[in-house]
């Protein structure tokens, strides 16, 4: 009799060991999830549901113990220290010039030399001629002001616009996530070397596959976030000063006054040259005409009356 209740009593702790060990798999999975999202409910959400699904598994004696791990860590965890600001600036000019062309180049080779590259670039003529280009130039925040004033003296400043926008504390939750979401997928992990039931790794590696996921779209943003506030973005355009005869651009002087009266001068002589080169054909039909005309009353002048004597 002692013998057979020593072995039920040690049945049921059997039993009793097995739901508790299915009991922590669930609760690490529910506390990884929880640290992994920051305080998002859709992650948590997520990650309780896998936790119920693996509240009956069996085999995951270390649980305990990554569950333990897991609750210290997200006790102490603190958002990292990041110096210094972190800003995006943009600026637009548009800038009036002689010589596009040059002042492209100029352009181009200012943004070069300050460490930067040139983006997209676009070139065209309006309806009188003029040529007229675009161009996003990317240079790095040190040398941002300079470019600017190196841009500026290209020509006539027509209108600028500069806006800075402060992301400092986006870039400070963005370093917080991706540190915790590394956390996770490796607390994930261990829990997959761990596991001994084919079960228990199929919900494991659908829960990895997820925080993996969040960890790459994290990345991106942090990828995206230090381009843009490691290098400032300038889009210059350019236009061809107008011609004088056209009324604008600067002031004229006597030589562009004589320049512009050659031309009116050379102009009004060509439309008179066309306007006889139209005309001629008409002058040689009524000269024709008129030289006929006068022929017939030459000889009816000369010829004599019927009432002259013989």
């Amino acid at each position: 009799m002692h013998t057979s209740s020593t072995s039920r009593h040690r049945t049921s702790r059997g039993r009793a060991a097995r739901a508790l060990s299915g009991v922590l798999l669930a609760a690490a999975l529910a506390l990884t999830g929880c640290t992994a999202s920051g305080g998002d409910s859709g992650d948590h959400d997520k990650a309780a549901g896998a936790g119920d699904r693996a509240a009956g598994l069996e085999g995951a004696k270390g649980a305990k113990g990554a569950a333990g791990g897991q609750s210290d860590k997200s006790g102490g965890q603190k958002r990292p220290k990041l110096t210094g600001a972190h800003v995006i600036r943009t600026a637009t000019l548009t800038v009036r010039v002689k010589d596009v062309p040059k002042a492209l180049a100029e352009a181009r080779a200012a943004a070069e030399d300050a460490g930067g590259m040139v983006g997209n670039e676009s070139t065209s003529r309006d309806d009188e001629g003029r040529e007229r280009s675009r161009v996003v130039l990317r240079v790095p925040q040190a040398t941002y002001e300079d470019v600017l004033k190196s841009l500026e003296g290209t020509g006539r400043l027509i209108d600028r616009e500069a806006k800075t926008q402060d992301v400092t504390d986006q870039v400070v939750d963005v370093e917080s996530r991706v540190k915790t979401q590394r956390a996770s997928v490796a607390r994930v992990r261990e829990l997959m070397d761990k596991a001994t039931k084919l079960s228990d790794v199929v919900t494991l590696e659908g829960e990895l596959s997820t925080r993996q996921a969040d960890l790459e779209s994290l990345l991106a943003q942090r990828a995206a976030l230090k381009d843009r506030t490691s290098m400032a973005t300038i889009t210059l355009s350019l236009t061809e000063s107008a011609r004088k005869t056209d009324g604008g651009g600067d002031d004229p002087t006597f030589g562009d006054a004589l320049t512009g009266g050659w031309d009116a001068f050379v102009t009004g002589l060509r439309w008179i040259v066309i306007a006889m080169a139209a005309i001629l054909p008409f002058a040689a039909a009524a000269a024709l005409l008129l030289l006929l005309w006068l022929r017939v009353t030459r000889r009816r002048a000369t010829r004599p009356g019927p009432d002259s004597a013989p």
